[in-house]
């Protein structure tokens, strides 16, 4: 087996990372959050969040709160699974480094 066998496509931009990493640890985040803690254009975010939906790894959700459309994103179970095998394997790798 391959040392990057593990590392997951999906993952492979800073943006994706980090959107995934607010998901993980939240049960979901809106797209001014996201937005705001990861420091990117709504295009830029746009573009990524659409990428990880389309491999299913979050779930969007449009609502309206008053009269002002809100978009949040929630991980699924897929994409938990698949951020934490990535994660394990970054973490291998930076392991087998350190030997």
């Amino acid at each position: 087996m391959s040392l990057i066998t593990n590392i997951n496509k999906a993952f492979d931009h800073r943006i994706r990372l980090g959107i995934m990493s607010v998901l993980v640890v939240n049960e979901f985040a809106d797209f001014n959050t996201l937005k705001e803690l990861l420091d990117v254009t709504d295009g830029n975010l746009a573009s990524h969040t659409k990428a990880l939906e389309k491999v299913e790894y979050i779930k969007v959700e449009k609502q309206f709160i008053g009269r002002k459309p809100n978009t949040r994103y929630k991980a699924t179970r897929k994409g938990k699974t698949a951020f934490k095998k990535h994660i394990e394997a970054l973490e291998h790798i930076i392991k087998r480094s350190e030997q």
